[in-house]
């Protein structure tokens, strides 16, 4: 499917039609979001979370634009499980063309110097290895079908600067970073993409502690160029492109959507 060469429109290319898409943290918020904007585009969605009731209702969400879902409920953080709900999805779906690894987690704010070793290996475990994972077993499935497939990983800011308190998060998204470069150098050959999104501030449950804190909202906010935080659902966008023929010579590259706060320093 990924090496369709039929001529299309400019608008053409950012369509998903025929594409088959695994979702990870799709039961609310950015990745909710994901899932709907694909849907749109024209992908059936395999929909990962650890709550099946969450996905159901997105599920009827995507089935209601007229796409295709299945509900494979999942802890991002457990190595077999990811393992086996990627091939699960490459089954169900009659395979893959998109990955999209956006659960993440951040339990606490907590200086490295006093951080548990337990908490660590949660935050890595969810956030870097649980997509280091999927993206193994995705470009197997990838490279068995000679699908030129597309992988997006949700990184962060925090990824590319630090944010004091949120030093495990911030390194465990800088791996997200570098694993989706390396991925883009090692899987090129065969005409498999890897590019990265990373958000600033979203309006999410996982930032609710940022966002009800005005001594940490505030200056974020003040930070940014548009002044203001982002909603999921400007997130999504970005994954669309990233999965579409419409950026079919891009890859390794992240983009940052962050109200322009990098511009300012």
């Amino acid at each position: 499917m990924g090496d369709d060469t039929t001529p299309r429109s400019a608008l053409g290319r950012f369509r998903l039609d025929g594409k088959r898409a695994i979702v990870t943290g799709a039961s609310r918020g950015i990745g909710r979001a994901i899932a709907l904007a694909m849907a749109e585009a024209g992908a059936d969605l395999a929909l990962v979370s650890r709550r099946r009731e969450g996905l159901l209702e997105v599920a009827r969400e995507v089935e209601a634009l007229g796409r295709r879902a299945i509900v494979l409920p999942c802890h991002v953080g457990r190595t077999d499980e990811v393992r086996s709900t990627v091939i699960e999805a490459a089954r169900e779906l009659g395979g893959l063309d998109v990955l999209v690894n956006n659960a993440g987690t951040n339990p606490l704010m907590t200086p490295l110097a006093e951080l548990g070793e337990r908490a660590w290996d949660k935050i890595f475990d969810v956030n870097l290895k649980g997509p280091f994972v999927a993206c193994q077993e995705a470009a197997r499935s990838f490279r068995a079908n000679g699908v030129a497939g597309s992988i997006v990983n949700v990184a962060s800011v925090g990824g590319l600067d630090v944010a004091p308190g949120l030093g495990a998060y911030c390194v465990s998204k800088a791996g997200l970073v570098s694993l989706t470069q390396v991925l883009a150098r090692e899987l090129g050959s065969i005409g498999v993409r890897a590019n990265a999104i990373a958000p600033g501030l979203v309006a999410t449950r996982m930032a609710e502690a940022l966002l009800t804190n005005p001594a940490i909202r505030d200056p974020a906010v003040a930070r940014a160029a548009l002044r203001r935080h982002a909603e999921p659902e400007e997130i999504a966008g970005a994954a669309v492109f990233l999965a579409s023929d419409a950026s079919s010579y891009m890859t390794g590259q992240t983009l940052v959507l962050d109200g322009g706060t990098f511009l300012l320093g």
